[in-house]
């Protein structure tokens, strides 16, 4: 369900991390070669990327496949940037809010993805819904189970958590809610990638000084791809990636005094 790609980096075109690549995200919206479920990613894409000076990333989201959007092909030859994040979407329910449920969601600096699916949807995750104001609930920008997921990582991230924090907390709560769920969740906010593999292919390729990226499988065969363990959470910057096994954040979560809940 899905393919996304992050990057941080030193200035590139859209067109070089997304089209050109010969197994680029372009290509991977109708021949991925390490999707484990679904075959056609044409539901719907996106892509935001950030300028130099604003901290406020731009997006460009479609409801149709990217390959037939000739605007996109023509703003991805010319629009440069040093980090972005985008993805080529499979609905888990055909034609659910169009565009609005196309990856990446925004809030402030942040851009986010989420590959995967949560079983029982949208019943199993009803509790969840509970732990959220109702303004945040009304300001969903669409019905669908990455929009609820995204509601409740930016729940934990305005409420002071990390990124780091918010996307393992997020994603052992779903999953204690729904077993079975793939939550392949991918978060940036310009300077730094976080990312959980949950049921899906991650990978990422580094190269100090020149770029760092994390996609659900590699643009290409370069040899230096490497793969992320199923249940990891992934922490990158421009220079380093970290790899945590999920496992060990929810040890040191259960160790941790208990904060106060949030209202």
């Amino acid at each position: 369900m899905c393919r996304h790609l992050a990057f941080l980096g030193t200035e590139e075109p859209l067109g070089a991390l997304l089209v050109e690549p010969e197994h680029g995200l372009f290509r991977q919206s109708w021949a991925p070669r390490r999707q484990r479920h679904g075959t056609v990613n044409a539901d719907g894409f996106g892509v935001g990327w950030y300028a130099e000076g604003d901290a406020v990333p731009a997006r460009y989201r479609r409801a149709g496949p990217i390959w037939g959007d000739q605007s996109f092909a023509d703003l991805a030859r010319v629009v440069r940037t040093t980090a972005l994040l985008a993805a080529v979407r499979d609905a888990t329910v055909a034609g659910a809010d169009g565009e609005a449920a196309a990856a990446p969601f925004a809030a402030g600096p942040w851009l986010f993805s989420h590959n995967g699916a949560v079983p029982g949807w949208p019943g199993s995750l009803a509790p969840l819904v509970q732990t959220l104001p109702a303004v945040e609930l009304l300001s969903l920008e669409a019905r669908c189970d990455s929009a609820l997921v995204w509601a409740l990582v930016l729940h934990r991230l305005q409420g002071g958590d990390g990124e780091s924090q918010a996307l393992a907390d997020t994603v052992l709560e779903v999953a204690e809610a729904a077993p079975g769920s793939r939550l392949n969740l991918l978060l940036t906010n310009g300077e730094t990638i976080t990312a959980t593999a949950w049921g899906d292919t991650l990978w990422y390729l580094t190269e100090p000084g020149r770029r760092t990226v994390v996609a659900s499988e590699p643009y290409d065969d370069d040899p230096h791809w490497q793969e992320v363990p199923d249940r990891t959470l992934l922490t990158a910057s421009r220079t380093e990636v970290l790899l945590t096994p999920l496992k060990d954040m929810n040890d040191d979560m259960a160790s941790a005094p208990s904060k106060e809940p949030r209202t």
